[in-house]
């Protein structure tokens, strides 16, 4: 394994190479990432570019194909500034058709394939769209809600799909795929919008984030610059595509330098190790959940007989870390924190465990991130005597905070928002460190240490108090990760009636070799009694969505009330020293306030 200088070398070209790459940008404004896969098909021609389930693009034909959508879009009357969706799973034709469709100047919606009925037809309004183009196996969840869309829309289906609906990849085959030309269609800017991505939806509905042409540049040579990538490379990529790390970054970064990108339609922990090797993979683009996935998963005969030299993502717990690096000889962890809507990221070159990322010295003036002290009761920003944000001290929670620059001062970062202009001010906060100065709010606590380094907290809302204390979901939820046979657990507060605040609530899925004394003991030496959970609730595995959060929100609204699961339900019985099963004679006991807590 490399030792620490190693890790310094490795850091320091690591950001050398993502500066070098990227300092062109700007100085090309036309050169935006469809055209920029032109120049790749001129360069790499047949090599492979994009390797599906069902066909492989070389650099020649990704080119080509994205020039077919184009010329699609142009025929159908779409112009610079109308809007698509795209509603597929993951295929090579995903990112051609809308490296075609940007082409043009139009701006394409990648939809969360997840969704159904009315959160479907949700961010389908908020896109305002002109047209839709769905995978065939999504023909029947758009179908439902078709009627909810305004009558102008139309709907086209790729493959063999619903019949009343054209079929797009058909109608392909009538149009050319060599270069467009000038009298077709003019160079849309680096400035332009290019794609709406939607937030998760945790804290409401999905809200559209405005992505330029210039931050896909800027993502895709920033991290092939921090991976080092070159044509030898091959990217695993089985996250979605319709968000900001699958769809663009694990595919930006490959496709750059000429490397190719695996594209799995799913994850899949049985086939993980199988499909690494058999496909001579190289990067590997995680989130966390993945890596604990296949960290719980039994011995496989090649999970080290890879040539993965760096996986790349966030979210890694720090109680993972190590354990899947050494356990499947993993060279190099690349654990970075971003959010699709963010005016900044921080990068964790040195490989540090648990850590999000620092920011080096020589780019401090540049991308400007502080930690803010908040109220606890109301959640925002604690302000001094002169009405300014107080700075967190070493070590000392708060939320994270970027300075927002206007493209002329040299500092900060410009914050594109959201389609949604009441949502993008709520997102602002003004008066910070100076008059006049705006920065753009992440939403998360972290902390950062003495030598600069970051850590996540957690998501604010996901911190209750109870007792008059502030409790942290994920701190929680990472000491119960701790216990023997625990495989997952998600944290979350509970209303009590006649109580003040939120206790504390784990949902766990464990194995065989988990006991509740166990567990109640290992909390005990671990936590302070206000943060221990109050309730648990067992199960044989957390569901998550389809970028692999655990479903919290659905836990929190299910409670402790034995009617709304299936699922075992404790209570932590203080009196008797044990976690007692809760049935609804209890649970009515705990409503009346029957039991003391």
């Amino acid at each position: 394994m490399p030792t620490n200088d190693d890790q310094s070398t490795s850091a320091s070209h690591a950001w050398r190479r993502a500066l070098e790459l990227t300092a062109p940008i700007a100085a090309n404004p036309n050169v935006t990432l469809p055209v920029l896969v032109e120049r790749l098909a001129d360069r790499f021609g047949a090599a492979p570019a994009l390797i599906g389930d069902d066909e492989t693009l070389d650099f020649r034909g990704l080119a080509d194909r994205s020039n077919r959508y184009a010329r699609w879009a142009l025929d159908q009357g779409i112009r610079a500034g109308d809007v698509v969706c795209l509603l597929m799973g993951n295929c090579p034709d995903y990112v051609a058709f809308w490296l075609g469709v940007t082409r043009t100047g139009a701006i394409v919606a990648l939809i969360n394939t997840n969704l159904v009925g009315d959160s479907l037809a949700h961010v389908l309004r908020v896109a305002a769209p002109r047209h839709v183009v769905v995978g065939a196996e999504l023909c029947g969840v758009l179908a439902a809600v078709a009627s909810k869309l305004e009558p102008q829309v139309r709907c086209w289906v790729h493959g063999a799909g619903d019949g009343s609906w054209s079929r797009i990849d058909t109608l392909l085959k009538s149009y050319r795929g060599d270069p467009l030309e000038s009298s077709e269609c003019g160079l849309p800017s680096i400035r332009d919008r290019a794609l709406y991505l939607y937030t998760s939806g945790t804290t409401g509905l999905p809200k559209a984030a405005n992505v330029s042409h210039h931050r896909l540049m800027q993502w895709s040579h920033w991290f092939a610059g921090l991976l080092n990538t070159t044509r030898a490379d091959r990217m695993y990529d089985c996250l979605p595509m319709y968000h900001s790390v699958g769809g663009i970054v694990a595919v930006g970064a490959t496709l750059v330098t000429g490397g190719a990108v695996v594209i799995r339609p799913r994850f899949s922990a049985r086939d993980f190790w199988d499909e690494i090797v058999r496909y001579d993979c190289t990067l590997f683009q995680y989130v966390g959940e993945l890596c604990r996935y296949l960290l719980n998963n039994p011995p496989h005969p090649r999970e080290r007989a890879h040539r993965l030299r760096v996986c790349c993502g966030n979210g890694l717990r720090p109680d993972v870390w190590e354990a899947f690096k050494q356990r499947f000889a993993i060279p190099r962890i690349l654990e970075f924190y971003a959010a699709t809507e963010a005016n900044f990221s921080l990068y964790n070159c040195e490989g540090k465990p648990g850590s999000i990322g620092r920011i080096p010295s020589f780019l401090a003036h540049r991308v400007r991130v502080a930690l803010v002290k908040l109220d606890p009761v109301t959640g925002e920003p604690l302000r001094d005597e002169n009405g300014f944000c107080v700075r967190c001290a070493a070590d000392e929670p708060g939320e994270a905070i970027g300075e927002i620059g206007n493209g002329s001062s040299g500092t900060g970062v410009r914050f594109e928002g959201y389609t949604d202009e009441h949502a993008s001010r709520a997102k602002v906060l003004t008066h910070v460190f100076a008059a006049g100065d705006a920065w753009y709010r992440s939403g998360d606590l972290m902390r950062r240490d003495r030598t600069g380094f970051f850590y996540f907290v957690d998501r604010i809302g996901a911190t209750f108090r109870w007792k008059g204390e502030n409790v942290s979901a994920t701190e929680v939820a990472e000491t119960i990760c701790g216990c023997q046979g625990v495989q997952h657990a998600v944290v979350y507060g509970v209303t009590i009636p006649n109580t003040d605040g939120r206790a504390a609530m784990a949902a766990i899925a464990a194995n065989e070799t988990f006991d509740l004394a166990r567990l109640r003991q290992h909390l005990a030496e671990r936590l302070p009694e206000y943060a221990r959970p109050l309730f648990i609730r067992l199960l044989r595995e957390i569901e998550t969505t389809g970028t692999f959060r655990p479903r919290t929100e659905d836990y929190a609204r299910a409670s402790y009330d034995p009617r709304a699961t299936a699922d075992a339900l404790y209570f932590n019985d203080d009196a008797r020293r044990a976690f007692v099963r809760l049935d609804q004679a209890l649970f009515e006991r705990i409503q009346a306030g029957g039991v003391r807590l």
